[in-house]
C-alpha cells in the first residue's frame, strides 16, 4: 500500500460544518479591517505624532512611506510565502508579526523608530492581506455563499480607509497618537486566537523546484521603485530628477522580471495567473478605482479640516456616512445579485455610480456646506465602490489552482496598493499646479484645485467601468453540482 502524501490545502469537504467556515470569516474579517484600518489610522494622529517626537515636515511623510513601500513591495513575496508555507501557519505568523510591530511603534522614542515599525508593520502585512483573501478564495466555493463572504471583504475594503479616519480621530482626540497604533494588539491577539482554533491546519504544497529567489529581488525592487517614485513625486512633482530615474528603475526591474517568470520552472508569478481574461481585468478595474476614490480621501481629509475647520474628531465622523454607504452596497446590493449576475454588471455601473460621487466633489467650493455636497458625493462612492470591490476580488480568486490562490491574492492586492500610490501622487500633483495657479484666495486657491483633481478622478473611475464592461466577460455563477464520494483507491496514490 502507497503512503499517502503530505496533505495541502483544499476547499472544506460538504460536510464540513457551515458554522466553522462562517466563524472562520469573522476571524479573517477582522484581520482584514486591521490592514485596512492602518491606511488612514495614522494620518490623523501624524501631526500629534511629529511634534511629540520633533520631526521636520520633510521628515514627517516617512511614517505612511515607509507602510507603503514595504506594504506595496512585498505583496507578491508574501503571497508565495502563504502559498508554500501553508495559509493557517502564515496567516499566524503575519498577526503576531503586525502585533508586535505596532507595539514597537507605539511606545517609539524616536521618529526613526516609529518610522522602522511602520515599515515592519507593511511587511506582515504583506504577509497576511493576501493569506486572508486566499482564506476566502478557497474556502467559500458556492455562488451564494462566495458573495456573501466577499460581501464582508469587499465592504471593508471600500469602507476601512473611512473608519480608520474615524477611530484615528477619536483615539487622538481622546487618548493619544498612541494609541492608534497600540489598538492594533487585541484585534491581532483576538483574530490569532480564533484563527488558531477555526482555521484548517494544513500544510503548504511541497517545493520541489525551490523558491524564485531572483525573482523575488526583481519583483520587490521594481514594486519598492514604483511606490516610492508616486510618493516622491507628491513632494518632488513627476519631472524631478529622482521621481524619472525611480520610474525608470521600475520599469526595467519590473520588464526583467516578466521576462524571468516566463522562463523559470517555478515563477514568483506564474503567468497564467494575470494572463486570464477576467483576472487580469479585475486587478486593473481595482488599481484604478482605489487611484480615483485614494484622490477623493486625500482632499476631502484637508478640506474638511483645513477649508471648514473641523477638529480630528469631526472630520473622522464627516467620513461616517461612506462606511455606511459601502456596507448598504455591499450587503444590499452586491451580496444578493452576485450569484444571479456576471461580474461586469455590478462593476461597471457601480464605477459610474463613484465616478458621479467624484463628479459633485468638482461643485465644491470654499462656502460648500457639508449636507449639500460631500455628504451625497460620499454616499454615491460608497455604493458604487462596493458593488465594484465585492464582484472584482472575487472574480480575481476565482478559477486558479488552491495551491497558488495565495499569488492570484497578493496579486490583487498588489493591483490596489499600487493603484492607490499611483492616484494619490497624479491627483495630488494635478491639485498643486492647478492651486498654483489660481489667482484669488489661499481656500480659493486649494479648493480650485481640489475640483481639478477630482475631475480627474471622475474620469479614471469612468474608465474603470469601461474596462471592466470590455474585458471582463465572466457568466454569472453557476450552482456547484455535488459531486459523488471518491473511493478508497482515489484518495491514495
Amino acid at each position: 500500500m502507497s503512503t499517502p502524501t503530505v496533505a495541502r490545502e483544499a476547499p472544506p469537504s460538504p460536510d464540513e460544518p457551515s458554522r466553522r467556515r462562517w466563524t472562520a470569516l469573522g476571524f479573517i474579517a477582522v484581520a482584514q479591517l486591521m490592514i485596512a484600518l492602518d491606511a488612514t489610522i495614522v494620518s490623523i494622529a501624524l501631526p500629534s505624532a511629529q511634534a511629540t517626537l520633533g520631526a521636520s515636515d520633510a521628515d514627517r511623510q516617512w511614517v505612511v512611506t515607509a507602510y507603503t513601500l514595504s506594504f506595496g513591495g512585498l505583496l507578491l513575496l508574501g503571497g508565495r510565502i502563504a502559498d508554500f508555507a501553508g495559509r493557517k501557519r502564515a496567516f499566524l505568523i503575519g498577526l503576531a508579526g503586525f502585533a508586535v510591530a505596532s507595539m514597537i511603534g507605539g511606545a517609539a522614542p524616536t521618529f526613526a523608530v516609529l518610522v522602522a515599525a511602520r515599515a515592519l508593520q507593511g511587511a506582515f502585512a504583506a504577509l497576511l492581506a493576501p493569506t486572508a483573501l486566499s482564506l476566502l478564495a478557497v474556502t467559500f466555493t458556492k455562488p451564494r455563499e462566495r458573495a456573501t463572504a466577499f460581501a464582508v471583504y469587499g465592504s471593508i475594503a471600500g469602507s476601512g480607509a473611512a473608519i480608520g479616519l474615524l477611530l484615528g480621530g477619536v483615539l487622538t482626540q481622546y487618548l493619544t497618537w498612541r494609541w492608534c497604533l497600540y489598538v492594533n494588539l487585541p484585534v491581532a491577539i483576538a483574530a490569532a486566537i480564533g484563527g488558531w482554533i477555526v482555521l484548517p491546519a494544513t500544510s503548504g504544497p511541497r517545493a520541489r523546484a525551490g523558491f524564485d529567489v531572483p525573482g523575488v529581488a526583481l519583483a520587490t525592487g521594481g514594486l519598492v521603485a514604483l511606490v516610492y517614485a508616486c510618493t516622491e513625486a507628491v513632494r518632488s512633482g513627476w519631472s524631478s530628477t529622482t521621481v524619472i530615474g525611480l520610474v525608470a528603475a521600475s520599469v526595467v526591474l519590473l520588464a526583467f522580471f516578466a521576462f524571468r517568470e516566463v522562463r523559470t520552472a517555478n515563477p514568483l508569478l506564474p503567468p497564467r495567473i494575470i494572463a486570464d481574461r477576467n483576472r487580469g481585468g479585475a486587478y486593473i478595474v481595482v488599481a484604478l478605482v482605489i487611484a480615483g476614490m485614494f484622490g477623493a480621501f486625500l482632499f476631502l481629509t484637508y478640506y474638511l479640516q483645513v477649508v471648514l475647520r473641523y477638529t480630528p474628531l469631526q472630520a473622522g465622523l464627516a467620513f461616517l456616512p461612506l462606511s455606511v454607504a459601502s456596507q448598504a452596497g455591499s450587503w444590499l446590493i452586491a451580496s444578493r445579485l452576485m450569484p444571479h449576475v456576471p461580474p461586469r454588471a455590478l462593476m461597471a455601473p457601480g464605477a459610474l455610480v463613484a465616478a458621479t460621487g467624484m463628479a459633485l466633489l468638482t461643485q465644491l467650493q470654499p462656502g460648500s456646506a457639508y449636507l449639500s455636497l460631500v455628504l451625497p458625493a460620499e454616499i454615491l462612492l460608497g455604493l458604487g465602490v462596493s458593488c465594484v470591490m465585492v464582484p472584482a476580488f472575487s472574480t480575481a480568486t476565482q478559477r486558479v489552482d488552491q495551491r497558488e490562490a495565495g499569488i492570484a491574492a497578493a496579486a490583487v492586492n498588489t493591483a490596489s496598493q499600487v493603484g492607490g500610490s499611483l492616484g494619490t501622487a497624479l491627483l495630488n500633483t494635478i491639485a498643486v499646479s492647478a492651486a498654483a495657479g489660481f489667482i484669488g484666495t489661499r481656500a480659493g486657491a486649494f479648493v480650485h484645485g481640489f475640483s481639478m483633481a477630482t475631475a480627474w478622478g471622475a474620469g479614471i473611475l469612468v474608465l474603470a467601468a469601461l474596462i471592466a464592461a470590455v474585458t471582463i466577460n465572466a457568466a454569472r455563477p453557476q450552482p456547484q453540482k455535488r459531486m459523488p464520494s471518491p473511493g478508497p483507491a482515489a484518495v491514495q496514490r
